[in-house]
């Protein structure tokens, strides 16, 4: 039944709370072995490709939108956010991002003392 949960969650933008959701059992899934990878990108609302050549058409979105993409390999889950939503959902994203990235590791920093220069 699980799989069949993830073949309906790929299929479909999710709504806010419910990408959110998922999103932090992404991260829980993958805090000791793998990678979680998000993209963002521009959605103006369309399912098919523009056309090429022959019949221009110009279609103009009535609001911008965000199309927020989330990946474990295995599980995809996607929401579009329009541009009344950013502020609340931003808030929601950095702060699930603030709670989830602690297991970085910190860059080794030069000191500039150890260099010398070559005269």
């Amino acid at each position: 039944t699980q799989s069949l949960s993830v073949s309906i969650i790929s299929l479909c933008p999710l709504s806010l709370c419910l990408f959110l959701t998922e999103l932090t059992r992404l991260f829980q899934k993958c805090r000791t072995i793998g990678s979680v990878v998000i993209t963002l990108k521009k959605y103006d609302g369309r399912t098919k490709p523009v056309p090429r050549k022959g019949h221009p058409e110009t279609y103009e979105p009535a609001d911008n939108k965000c199309l927020v993409r989330a990946s474990d390999g295995k599980t995809r889950i996607s929401t579009v956010v329009s541009s009344k939503e950013v502020i609340k959902f931003q808030m929601a994203y950095s702060n699930l991002l603030r709670a989830h990235m602690d297991g970085l590791k910190k860059k080794d920093k030069k000191s500039k003392s150890k260099k010398t220069k070559a005269t």
